[in-house]
């Protein structure tokens, strides 16, 4: 999965307006439509600043888009079968350490995108329902061509969430399982948590 790509994902659908505990009442296209608007206008009109304070970038990151993805739900999912005796308070552990990680990893991949003309979001199609909606884009390359990026929503008590990213068809949270759920069953979610935020465990993306 490629970085900048991962880097969109974890942007799109983010945007300071919507970081709150008020249930979102929007359907997932349209938090993909506006956030992308949002996000990209925020980058046309601070490039220069957050490129040269990262630091700021990463706070951009953290306050605005931790609320906004069911962490916990996709952390769940990576784990996978490893994650079947693991407590709550593992869980939300885990969830942090890798959701920062990658945060941390992808920010300034961000600031590679221009306008908003390069993300179009498709019509949606085929069964929708609460447990799974998929939101449909494509990403214009600079060089000609697409990449498209489908990402998956569910339903919560604060309104929709996205758990999963579909790239090219790879999914990241299939990828990240691959990787995490071998080393979760065979020295521990407390370990494993704690490679992550030491950087012992290189995140696949």
């Amino acid at each position: 999965m490629n970085k900048t790509s991962l880097s969109l994902w974890l942007y799109l659908v983010s945007a300071a307006v919507f970081a709150s505990t008020v249930p979102d009442s929007r359907a997932p296209e349209q938090i993909v439509k506006e956030s992308t608007a949002h996000i990209l206008s925020v980058l046309e009109s601070q490039r220069e600043e957050l490129a040269a304070n990262p630091e700021q970038l990463q706070k951009l990151v953290n306050d605005d888009l931790l609320p906004l993805i069911d962490t916990e739900y996709s952390a769940r999912l990576i784990l996978g079968r490893a994650g079947r005796n693991v407590s709550a308070e593992q869980l939300a552990e885990f969830s942090r350490a890798m959701s920062e990680t990658l945060l941390t990893r992808y920010a300034e991949g961000l600031l590679n995108f221009r306008s908003d003309e390069q993300v179009e979001v498709l019509p949606l199609r085929g069964k929708q329902t609460d447990k799974l909606t998929r939101v449909r884009t494509r990403i214009k390359l600079n060089e000609g061509g697409y990449i498209p990026i489908d990402y998956a929503f569910h339903m919560t008590d604060q309104g929709w969430k996205a758990f999963d990213i579909t790239i090219e068809g790879i999914s990241y949270v299939i990828t990240l399982r691959n990787q995490i759920a071998p080393r979760v069953t065979a020295d521990g979610i407390e370990k494993v948590t704690a490679d992550i935020r030491a950087g012992n465990i290189k995140l696949e993306g």
